[in-house]
């Protein structure tokens, strides 16, 4: 007799902070195998800094959750001194996760939070590596606008791809 398949948890949202945080995302965004060191840094920092300073910190984040387990997260917030542009800072899906439509559904829950919030554009950057060209087309899928590519700006030779979605 075959056993039966185990269920897979339903996914849950949230959108509050808790003391773990730093942890889950630096998980998530390591097993990406995309970042390296110093941008994996950067990412647990914000986490930090959120929980640390709250709402004053200027980021947000959104998590997926299966069962107790974050297994996606987003990290955005307003950008200061305009009236209704926002950055997307990070968004990372886990490996096992992914192919499935939690990165779609993810970023459509970020942008209704942005739109909700007063955002009218959603601004999201990325490298132009070739190994980045999955993340681009995500974006121009998802009906991003390429708005402007700085060269050599991470390192020579890898462009820093700005994107931007109207929201309104």
């Amino acid at each position: 007799m075959t056993p039966p398949e185990r269920l897979e948890a339903p996914l849950r949202w949230r959108d509050r902070t808790e003391p773990g945080d730093p942890d889950a995302v630096t998980r998530i965004v390591h097993a990406t195998d995309f970042f390296n060191d110093e941008e994996e840094a950067v990412a647990r920092e914000l986490a930090e800094e959120r929980l640390a300073r709250g709402a004053e910190s200027g980021y947000e984040f959104l998590f997926a959750e299966r069962g107790e387990r974050a297994v996606a997260y987003s990290c955005y917030g307003r950008i200061a001194g305009t009236r209704e542009s926002w950055d997307l800072y990070w968004i990372a899906v886990e490996p096992a996760e992914q192919g499935r439509g939690l990165g779609r559904e993810l970023l459509a829950q970020t942008e209704a939070r942005v739109r909700a919030a007063g955002g009218g554009r959603l601004y999201v950057e990325t490298s132009g590596r070739p190994s980045y060209a999955s993340t681009r087309d995500f974006y121009v899928r998802m009906d991003y606008a390429l708005e402007a590519t700085l060269a050599d700006f991470y390192s020579p030779g890898d462009p820093k791809c700005i994107y931007v979605k109207l929201l309104r």
